[in-house]
């Protein structure tokens, strides 16, 4: 029996990414109000809880404290922050210029959208825990979105 066959008695239904935050109030006002991420599910009422569940259109993300709220540090760990950069969410985003100029108007500061080497559009960004974020299209589909 091959591999095919092996998994066709089950589905994988999308993944959902978890990432550990600094300062959860933070991360909302970037993802929620920023980027437009709904939440869906929470660990308690407003914005200071240890993890949420974030979706927009089909895209799922989860945010976790890193530290219990008792145990925080006053400010981020430097190193941890800089081990972030390991770790790039990669986004389909069919219409960059599009986010780009939603991100303008809100004052992020961004670089415009950039043609990679593999062929997409991509715009590139970092959320405030020092995670890469990147919202990208393939350009031979550009024009059939």
């Amino acid at each position: 029996m091959d591999n095919q066959s092996k998994t066709a008695s089950y589905k994988i239904m999308g993944l959902t990414p978890l990432i550990q935050v600094f300062d959860m109030p933070v991360s909302l006002k970037f993802y929620r109000d920023l980027l437009g991420f709904k939440i869906i599910s929470s660990s308690g009422e407003g914005d200071d809880v240890v993890w949420v569940l974030l979706k927009l259109n089909n895209t799922e993300l989860m945010l976790n404290t890193a530290y219990e709220k008792l145990s925080r540090p006053l400010n981020p760990d430097p190193d941890r922050i800089a081990a972030h950069a390991d770790t790039a969410l990669y986004f389909g985003c069919p219409d960059t210029d599009a986010l780009y100029e939603h991100l303008q108007n809100k004052n992020f500061s961004i670089d415009k959208p950039q043609i990679t080497q593999y062929g997409w559009k991509a715009l590139t960004l970092t959320d405030p825990d020092g995670y890469c974020l990147c919202f990208h299209w393939p350009l031979e589909e550009l024009s059939e979105v």
